[in-house]
């Protein structure tokens, strides 16, 4: 399998991205935007269709989605405990055991994140001490964004003390939806300004913005202000991560990319469950963005469930059977 791991190297931890400055609001960019949609459907519906990887390159496509996880627990019922198995499992995402099945048993493989709320922020930062795996906290009133403005900034900073190298914030979806850019280019840049050193992904909500010009015109004015990355969904709307939606935000990293030479990065969240889900992802990324795009500096899958199907298929491929999901160690 060393070839398909040299055409995808698997780097424990790849070099931070060099961060977006943002740039001034350009509102004649955001009201020429048009979307065609029966083009962008006709476009992701024959992507899967004309390219696929299978045998030993579909396993080393997997280990590569495997290290762009951000391996997550967003429920009430969340417990320290709970928090400190997910980190083991960050640490260690695919059995050694299979790993050398693979062939890739000298690869220091882990997920790209982990990803909870500001409560679990501590503990998730002693579990995960000395990996190098970044702790990323979900901000600013989750999932919907609607909490006191102040408390939002003080959310962020309070969870970026206790140790999360990324925050996920959330945008007010009711400035996308009545057009009011400049509310959401002041508030996005202001999230950005209380991050400070970490990194800022910033969750547009998309299954409650309407359109896929809505969709577009969020990404970019979310860019412009400062985001890092750009993400799908909270995972708890109606509509979350979907192939249209994404090649419409991943046209907007590269025109952004176009303009002010900075590189975005781009995270799919809610309902990405399965291998097949997960490679059609990286197909994606890998044919609008580049190769560039399939590392964890620039793409992140927004997931709980998603790890345990990619075991199943790994096991599949070394032993010809597919193990029952209760077997999996985070089933």
């Amino acid at each position: 399998m060393s070839a398909q791991l040299e055409s995808l190297p698997l780097r424990k931890q790849p070099g931070r991205e060099g961060r977006n400055a943002g740039m001034a609001l350009d509102l004649d960019w955001i009201a020429g935007l048009q979307v065609n949609r029966s083009a962008v459907e006709r476009r992701t519906a024959t992507l899967v269709k004309r390219r696929t990887v299978k045998k030993a390159w579909q396993a080393a496509w997997l280990l590569k989605a495997v290290s762009c996880i951000d391996l997550t627990t967003l429920a009430g019922d969340d417990t320290p405990g709970r928090v400190r198995r997910l980190c083991a499992k960050a640490r260690q995402p695919v059995r050694r055991a299979v790993l050398e099945a693979l062939g890739a048993g000298d690869v220091s493989l882990t997920v790209g994140a982990v990803c909870v709320y500001h409560t679990m922020v501590e503990t998730a930062v002693a579990a995960l001490a000395g990996s190098g795996i970044p702790v990323a906290a979900v901000s600013t009133g989750f999932p919907a964004g609607l909490s006191p403005f102040d408390l939002r900034l003080r959310e962020i900073e309070a969870s970026v003390h206790a140790g999360a190298r990324e925050i996920d914030i959330v945008i007010t979806r009711g400035h996308v939806l009545t057009g009011d850019w400049p509310a959401l280019y002041d508030e996005v840049r202001a999230f950005r300004e209380a991050c400070g050193p970490a990194h800022m992904k910033t969750i547009l909500g998309t299954g409650d913005l309407g359109t896929l010009r809505n969709v577009a015109r969020a990404s970019v004015v979310c860019m412009m202000a400062g985001a890092d990355f750009i993400k799908t969904s909270t995972g708890k709307e109606s509509v979350n991560a979907t192939l249209p939606i994404s090649l419409v935000m991943t046209r907007m990293i590269r025109d952004y990319q176009t303009r002010s030479g900075h590189r975005i990065g781009f995270k799919p969240a809610g309902g990405i469950s399965t291998a097949k889900d997960a490679l059609a992802y990286l197909i994606l990324m890998k044919e609008e963005l580049g190769r560039d795009w399939l590392e964890p500096t620039l793409f992140r899958f927004g997931a709980s469930s998603l790890l345990t199907d990619i075991e199943r298929q790994l096991d599949h491929h070394t032993t010809g059977r597919y193990a029952a999901v209760y077997r999996q160690p985070m089933a």
